[in-house]
């Protein structure tokens, strides 16, 4: 009994030693240093703009919610990473509105656990749960095919009236997809633009206004300038990276704000706790309750309303970063991606 006691004692004390030594190459690495730096100059900036027009008397500009229409048939949203976070929340405000709300997640357990919670919540909800890999366009592919087939057994009209792309992953350490992709791009950035384009019929074909919003945050500040090629759009060119790029990657492909979910799960849990720490008590750290005002907001602006950068919640909105509205090189990146794709099975269905 006393050796199993010493040996689990051991055991605790190699965790604890393992857990400070990576927690020390963390603090002393400078992708650490571009998120505690960089980023929190970001949102404080982001939130600056968000008071200028008041300190300067003019009127922000913002845009008033619009109830979906829920006759004759209720409007359906396609809502991704679904089961935790900002998707998670959105997920439940929506299914509120009176949508039929379509959960996207990796794990079956997980899904499960939301549809569970978000009816425990509202037993009005009406939900259906699918299961994708946005990592993997075989993946989306398949999902693709299943909601259109759901959508022609069910009374509802073969259409969707909005897209919430909300997935998003922070991996600190390298990975490559099946698809051979970087697995941060690969999730953040490309699985949205596959699912968004194959979803695109579905939505035109709506009898109502349908919508796209994809979340954005702060951090895309941060990027002044954007190589677009194959290997940068694949990620392929960090993963040659002695030091994995980590936060420069997370600003390229995908922009949650400063919200309290589990973005940070693979950051030391001793950081992780600290920067929410700070966060909050610089009255910066939303919780995801609030966070997800924001994409409630962008979800039922008024029909038309387009390229509108909402942050802060009740309606308002701010200006994105001058790099982010280039439309040379957002058609650029358009193209380089599409040319990236066509190899894949994407490309087969793009035909």
């Amino acid at each position: 009994m006393e050796n199993k006691q010493r040996e689990s004692q051991n055991l605790a004390m190699i965790s604890l030693v393992k857990e400070l030594w990576r927690t020390l190459l963390f603090v002393f690495s400078i992708q650490f240093w571009r998120m505690g730096l960089l980023w929190t100059f970001s949102i404080v900036f982001s939130h600056y703009q968000l008071i200028k027009d008041f300190l300067c008397s003019q009127r922000p500009k913002s845009y008033y919610r619009c109830s979906p229409c829920t006759v004759p048939v209720r409007p359906v949203a396609v809502v991704t990473g679904a089961t935790s976070g900002l998707g998670f929340y959105t997920a439940y405000e929506l299914s509120k509105e009176g949508y039929v709300v379509v959960l996207v997640g990796r794990s079956q357990q997980l899904l499960l656990e939301a549809e569970r919670k978000i009816k425990d919540w509202n037993r009005n909800a009406h939900l259906k749960a699918f299961q994708v890999d946005l990592s993997s366009v075989e993946s989306i592919i398949m999902f693709r095919k299943s909601l259109q087939q759901w959508l022609s057994d069910s009374d509802l009209h073969s259409s969707i009236q909005l897209l919430i792309n909300a997935a998003g992953i922070l991996a600190t350490s390298p990975r490559i997809t099946a698809d051979g992709y970087d697995q941060m791009i690969g999730t953040n950035y490309i699985g949205a633009f596959v699912l968004t384009n194959l979803l695109l019929p579905l939505l035109e074909s709506s009898n109502v206004s349908s919508r796209i919003v994809n979340v954005t945050s702060f951090t895309h500040r941060n990027v002044t300038d954007m190589q677009v090629d194959d290997r940068t759009v694949s990620g392929k060119r960090f993963l040659s990276y002695m030091q994995y790029p980590y936060a420069n990657i997370y600003e390229y492909s995908k922009y949650p704000g400063v919200v309290q979910t589990n973005i940070l799960r693979e950051v030391p849990s001793l950081l992780s706790l600290l920067a929410h720490f700070v966060l909050k008590h610089l009255g910066l750290l939303q919780s995801p309750e609030y966070g997800v005002s924001s994409i409630i907001d962008a979800a039922l602006a008024p029909p038309g309303t387009s390229g509108a950068y909402f942050f802060g919640g009740i309606g308002r909105t701010i200006e994105p970063s001058i790099l982010s509205r280039d439309a040379g090189l957002a058609l650029k990146l358009w193209e380089t991606t599409s040319n990236l794709l066509s190899t894949t099975p994407f490309g087969a269905e793009d035909d």
